[in-house]
């Protein structure tokens, strides 16, 4: 049995050969029931996730659960977010904040990203290297996705540890259920989680700060917004909080973790890059890719249907393995390799595959990729160490919890630092 479902199965990243096996295996393949969760069809190439992610009709995200396992009715209906639904309700729900994350609108936080990027590496250089994820990774999407919600300064570190245990409730040992002083059934929790009710908790606290003082932010425009002549319910407003401050970050977060692996694992891609600066975009498209840094996602079957000639049956679980996706051979020209020139079409999936839910925060996760590798780029940054990494432990997110790294002093830096 391919045990997708376990979490070990990823401690070391990105199984590469079992997904391999699996996408040249006909039709899709089956993971049977297992440790009370009912069985799931798991899809891993490219062209069958595509068609997945944009039949929201006959693969819904509003029926069942978005990840393998499974949660009761009642559930469902607390624990969902614009993410869990599918469309009318969804595109209602992401009109309220989309237009604060379209390309142009994401240009305004270049420069905010600039200085968190700056000051980031400043602190590492000063110490000649240190912790990559905590330093670097972590608190540089965390701040600007707080900023853009309004989440004060002081507290961007709280959502950095609440979303660590976000994460956690897709490990094979999560939190006590009483952390946080949660009082609440974790099956009526996302992620099952006691950091859902932590962050639920802090979302309205801040609620009620900004009905008192508005202020020019996602979280005075949420708690005024109305759809359809009516305001969101407190479980909608605080769903909707804790799905931007995850997905706003986590994402970023990974990839960035992973870019210290990918400058040290391919540093003729990045001295081509820094030669010719057109193709930092790609570049960092190409992080992004070769990240995947959300493994999956789950859609439940409402109607027979045929993928890739698997017949599929209403009620039937299906997995979109992102990161099986993104290195198929009949797809991606030598999957395998990292090329910062590697054409836009066809795309990668590592922000969905396209349709209704495809990521909405893409444009800024480009735009601080791409403003973190340029500005190592600028100082001649060497990452002259980097060790082992140690992973999330998680089958959702392909995510790095620990990386020291070591750097060496270059002659800009040393110029910086002379007075």
């Amino acid at each position: 049995m391919i045990e997708l479902h376990d979490a070990d199965t990823f401690a070391k990243g990105i199984p590469h050969g079992l997904f391999s096996d699996m996408r040249a295996h006909p039709g899709l393949t089956w993971t049977p029931e297992h440790d009370g969760t009912t069985g799931f069809w798991s899809v891993g190439r490219h062209r069958d996730l595509v068609v997945v992610s944009r039949d929201t009709d006959t693969f819904s995200s509003g029926v069942g659960h978005i990840q393998i396992y499974d949660i009761d009715a009642d559930a469902l209906d607390a624990r969902a977010s614009m993410i869990d639904l599918d469309p009318p309700v969804h595109t209602r729900l992401r009109r309220l904040v989309s237009s604060a994350f379209t390309p142009k609108h994401v240009e305004r936080y270049r420069q905010a990203v600039r200085v968190r990027v700056r000051d980031c590496l400043d602190q590492l250089e000063a110490t000649g290297g240190g912790e990559w994820v905590s330093t670097v990774a972590a608190p540089i999407p965390i701040g600007v996705i707080c900023d853009i919600m309004g989440v004060p300064e002081e507290d961007h570190q709280y959502m950095i540890e609440l979303s660590d245990h976000l994460v956690a409730g897709t490990a094979n040992e999560p939190l006590e259920p009483t952390a946080y002083g949660n009082t609440t059934d974790l099956r009526l929790l996302p992620f099952n989680s006691p950091a859902a009710y932590a962050m639920a908790a802090y979302a309205h606290q801040l609620a009620e700060r900004r009905r008192a003082d508005p202020q020019d932010d996602l979280i005075t425009r949420l708690i005024q917004a109305e759809i359809e002549g009516e305001s969101l319910s407190r479980d909608e407003f605080a769903n909707f909080f804790r799905l931007m401050i995850f997905a706003g970050n986590e994402t970023t977060r990974s990839s960035m973790a992973h870019l210290a692996l990918h400058v040290v694992q391919f540093p003729e891609a990045f001295d081509r890059v820094n030669r010719d600066r057109d193709l930092l975009p790609t570049l960092a498209d190409e992080v992004v890719r070769y990240s995947s840094p959300i493994l999956y996602f789950r859609r439940t079957v409402t109607k027979p249907a045929v993928l890739s000639g698997t017949e599929l049956n209403e009620g039937d679980k299906v997995v979109m393995w992102y990161a099986s996706a993104n290195f198929d051979d009949d797809v991606f020209d030598d999957p395998m390799s990292f090329q910062p020139d590697r054409s836009s079409v066809p795309t990668h999936v590592a922000f969905g595959g396209g349709g209704a839910h495809f990521c909405l925060g893409a444009s800024l996760a480009r735009l601080e990729v791409a403003e973190l590798i340029e500005e190592m780029l600028d100082r001649e940054m060497v990452l002259a160490d980097v060790d082992e990494p140690v992973f999330v432990e998680s089958n959702f997110v392909n995510g790095i919890e620990h990386l020291d790294v070591t750097v060496r002093p270059s002659t800009k830096s040393a110029q910086r630092s002379d007075p």
